[in-house]
């Protein structure tokens, strides 16, 4: 370093350039001097050194160009996925609270379970939501595969209005609504079980007493209240009488 500064740098630092370009070209034209100037003490020059010794043993570079990463930690949730910068990458399910190491670059998340990669994704970027393999799904919620909020609404609309209005407010209540899809699939089960005409009964009145759940429902069934009229409120009428003064007397 200190040679090439002394040959290069100092050689140039009287000269003024007016471009990149121009100043690239100076110092390309003393780096060829340097390269092919003999050694003081050695035969040669750096250039046929570097073609003697260097130059043979060099490999061609990689195809695709260096990616960094970063490495951490991260422990596989019941859900069998792993939080990285708040996003969730699934795993295989049988890693459950297993620790495994992460791989992250500008474009994948890896993930390694004892120096093996058990999974890979393109990397998301939307917080809190997660990026799920159906190979890494246990059985039992592969059967929620093919479902999704519009299909349980869609099929409740078959029965009835009130249990359409009951299976939208038990997906509004979570966060996410495949979490509610247990209940929902609880609640089809109903129908088979007792018949659409009491479900629909019986969602009716879990609207009313404002206790839509797939236990209550199912309480309701068993129960037969869903064959009991509703004791539905009146609306309050307005009681006129000479003795009763209104607001307008005030006046």
């Amino acid at each position: 370093m200190q040679i090439v500064q002394r040959f290069i740098l100092a050689a140039l630092r009287h000269r003024t350039f007016f471009t990149l370009a121009e100043a690239n070209a100076a110092i390309r034209e003393r780096l060829e001097m340097l390269n092919n100037r003999p050694f003081r003490k050695l035969s040669g020059t750096r250039k046929s050194r570097f073609e003697e010794i260097d130059l043979p043993a060099m490999q061609p570079l990689p195809e695709t160009p260096y990616e960094y990463a970063e490495w951490t930690k991260a422990r596989v949730h019941l859900d069998y996925h792993v939080e990285v910068d708040h996003h969730f990458y699934s795993v295989p399910h049988r890693l459950v609270r297993e620790q495994v190491d992460v791989r992250c670059t500008e474009t994948t998340v890896e993930c390694f379970f004892n120096r093996k990669r058990v999974a890979s994704h393109l990397r998301s970027h939307l917080k809190g939501k997660p990026t799920t393999c159906s190979e890494h799904m246990p059985r039992a919620h592969l059967e929620f595969a093919e479902w999704t909020p519009e299909r349980f609404i869609s099929w409740a609309a078959r029965t009835g209005p009130a249990t359409s209005r009951a299976i939208e407010e038990v997906l509004s209540r979570r966060v996410f609504p495949e979490h509610g899809f247990r209940s929902c699939l609880g609640i089809m089960s109903l129908g088979k079980r007792f018949g659409d005409e009491r479900l629909e009964a019986a969602c009716e009145r879990a609207l009313f007493i404002r206790g839509v759940s797939y236990k209550s429902i199912k309480s309701i069934l068993e129960n037969n209240l869903d064959k009991k009229p509703l004791q539905l409120q009146l609306e309050p009428t307005p009681v006129h009488h000479e003795n009763i003064r209104g607001t307008g007397y005030y006046y």
